[in-house]
């Protein structure tokens, strides 16, 4: 292979990077200009581009330190600062500073989220996540802003908005447990059951768009809630036998 191949193949994870942060910088953008549904489905789209870089990066061999860094601080502001913001601008302004609080803690723990992650991505095991990932804390947040607009009657409860951000916050510090479905293996056994589970998954999405994807995050972030509750729950019980 030639230098001039093996250079753009080396910057191509870096362009999803670099357009994971383009699309949170215009998500920033459209979110203080009050539109909040594109600001939303933008955040979604740099989801889109953070889960290729890695992607691709594995797959041409070109993972270095250098896309490590550039992912993470790319992370922060298309995770971090975009969907703080938008949270800020949509609901958060109308509670003063419990909102300005809200929104600063979403930014703070997203950057603590990473930092560990950095840290301890050779102690881990890959099958899980330690606490929320932020990409999927900010799709969370945008995906109830999208409900939200949807279904006027929701305005009114915008406190709840606020209430559910400060949870996922919480929980991307937090030591639970959730799946990375980065070496999810299954047996051919069932492989015909997933492939029926997904296309329904995947035609209900595009019928209900909105309600689809929040209805997974949500499952996603009560799944590890729920499970943390229970091995809360059998260790007590041992310790008392």
């Amino acid at each position: 292979m030639s230098k001039k191949k093996s250079g753009v193949i080396y910057i191509l994870p870096n362009i999803f990077t670099a357009s994971s942060i383009f699309a949170g910088v215009i998500s920033i953008i459209n979110s203080i200009n009050g539109d909040f549904v594109t600001a939303s489905w933008l955040i979604m789209l740099a989801l889109i581009f953070d889960g290729l870089d890695g992607r691709v990066a594995r797959l041409t061999n070109t993972c270095s330190r250098f896309g490590v860094e550039f992912d993470s601080l790319a992370d922060l502001v298309a995770f971090g600062v975009a969907p703080a913001l938008l949270l800020y601008m949509y609901a958060g302004h109308d509670y003063g500073r419990v909102g300005i609080v809200i929104a600063a803690l979403f930014v703070i723990f997203g950057a603590i989220r990473l930092a560990r992650f950095n840290v301890m991505t050779s102690q881990v095991e890959p099958s899980v996540f330690i606490g929320v990932p932020i990409p999927t804390a900010a799709v969370f947040v945008s995906i109830l802003i999208l409900l939200f607009e949807k279904y006027e009657v929701l305005h009114n409860f915008s406190y709840i908005l606020l209430g559910l951000s400060a949870l996922v916050s919480l929980l991307m510090v937090s030591n639970i447990r959730y799946p990375s479905f980065k070496k999810f293996n299954f047996s051919k056994r069932y492989a015909l059951r997933l492939f029926v589970l997904l296309l329904c998954l995947a035609l209900g999405i595009f019928i209900y768009p909105i309600e689809g994807f929040a209805l997974i995050f949500i499952v996603y972030i009560l799944y590890g809630l729920v499970r943390a509750g229970i091995n809360m729950n059998k260790r007590s019980i041992n310790i008392k036998d």
